[in-house]
């Protein structure tokens, strides 16, 4: 699916698109994705929403620069100018990972509001990042000098380790694909090296006051985030509803979509009910 609209945010150009006709569904993905993983998604869901995807600033499609900002700070900032771009005043919001946090900041610190929130695997509770995150963090411009080649393959290995049972080939090549190159690979470092716990620690005290529909889903092999944090972020928000998917690892989406769809579907089709 190609996203072939544009938009100048505070971080640098946003590539985004729309399908479907209906209420407002946005859809947000993680980190080291893209709006590639809702592909299927937005395809099902346009037939009852006006489906909302965007590539973040330094990810997929959009802009990626030196001295970009790609914190968390900077993506809740730029989700909230997207929404207000769209002139969304209340849309249902789907978020994955990084995606998570991000609509969370925009929401309690923003001011964003939603019909009602999903957040599948989501980065949400202190503490978070990977041993392999830590030392990329701590090693950014080390890591930025790597042969192109050992770049990639780090890249595909990391990638594919979000997948329970690994992802097929061509859907790999697609998520690695936008951190190769002169501007890719800087790119995938930056974003780890500003990934910074504290921006989550802003909201994560902030949880108890959401006052909306909210679903956690999770995958019940996510090797990247246990799936015991499921459960603590829900006993965190009042009246939030949980499900596990099983067979599935971090990368929900590509390992067990058919059990993800019929999880969102009942929540997201109750404001229309």
């Amino acid at each position: 699916m190609e996203l072939s609209e544009r938009f100048g945010s505070s971080s640098g150009e946003v590539r985004w698109t729309s399908v479907g006709a209906g209420p407002p569904l946005v859809l947000l993905h993680g980190t080291p994705f893209s709006a590639f993983v809702w592909r299927r998604f937005a395809e099902t869901l346009g037939e009852w929403w006006r489906v909302y995807l965007w590539d973040m600033p330094g990810y997929g499609g959009s802009a990626k620069f030196d001295g970009q900002d790609v914190s968390l700070a900077a993506q809740g900032r730029v989700f909230a100018e997207l929404l207000a771009h769209w002139d969304l005043e209340r849309p249902a919001v789907v978020a994955h990972d990084f995606g998570g946090a991000v609509a969370l900041r925009a929401h309690l610190l923003h001011g964003r509001a939603y019909e009602r929130l999903a957040v599948v695997d989501p980065v949400a509770l202190a503490p978070w990042g990977s041993p392999f995150f830590r030392l990329v963090r701590e090693n950014a411009a080390v890591f930025e000098q790597l042969p192109p080649f050992l770049h990639e393959a780090l890249v595909r290995e990391y990638v594919n380790s979000a997948s329970s049972p690994g992802l097929h080939p061509d859907v790999l090549a697609r998520l690695v694909e936008p951190w190769l190159g002169e501007a890719g690979q800087p790119a995938f470092y930056r974003q780890i090296a500003q990934a910074d716990q504290r921006h989550t620690d802003e909201v994560q005290p902030r949880y108890p006051e959401l006052d909306l529909p909210f679903l956690v889903c999770w995958g019940a092999d996510d090797q990247w985030i246990p799936a015991a944090r499921a459960t603590e972020l829900a006993g965190l928000v009042p009246g939030a509803r949980l499900r596990l998917i099983e067979g599935a690892g971090h990368l929900v989406q590509e390992d067990n979509p058919t059990a993800l769809l019929g999880a969102l579907l009942p929540f997201l089709r109750a404001e229309q009910g």
